[in-house]
């Protein structure tokens, strides 16, 4: 395994871990039979929370995130490459489902709880690494717009979700 690749996954394992419970949530929630407006509302919010994760990025990448994580972990640097691309990706995965979430299309509330999920760790832990580092940390002026929406976001997808439990 080359230093990159064992970098990147140590790095994003916490985020795997988001990504794992997204979709038990997926699986086990289903979409709830209620007003479109509530869908409307909801995606709405989540076209906010995605606004402020461009910030978040922005000043990530501005601040050299993809340097120093890495490093305070003791892994080798994130390519830019890498960090640009996997950043760009999920929000053009995010955006896309919006329009699912509006219709209450059950595909769509994996990539909305797993951006809710990691908002609401980056409004955690951007705090806690620049506690770590001893100063300013990348991200962390925005990480709280972010976690608050991810909060809301969370509450306004269990609302449209009920359990998938069969009598």
């Amino acid at each position: 395994m080359t230093d990159d690749l064992r970098s990147v996954l140590i790095g994003t394992s916490g985020l795997s871990v988001v990504g794992v419970i997204a979709l038990f949530l997926t699986i086990l929630r289903v979409p709830a039979a209620v007003m479109p407006a509530r869908r409307e509302r909801t995606a709405n919010l989540f076209l906010i929370g995605l606004a402020g994760q461009c910030l978040h990025f922005l000043d990530e990448f501005l601040t050299r995130f993809q340097d120093r994580f890495p490093m305070l972990l003791g892994i080798p640097v994130w390519p830019e490459r890498f960090f640009v691309g996997f950043n760009l990706i999920w929000l053009c995965i995010w955006i896309l489902s919006v329009a699912g979430l509006q219709k209450g299309q059950r595909w769509a509330f994996f990539p909305a709880w797993f951006f809710a999920m990691a908002s609401m760790v980056n409004g955690v832990a951007h705090p806690i690494l620049a506690v770590a580092a001893r100063g300013y940390f990348p991200g962390l002026i925005t990480s709280p717009v972010v976690g608050v929406a991810g909060w809301l976001l969370w509450g306004r997808l269990y609302a449209l979700t009920r359990s998938n439990s069969s009598p």
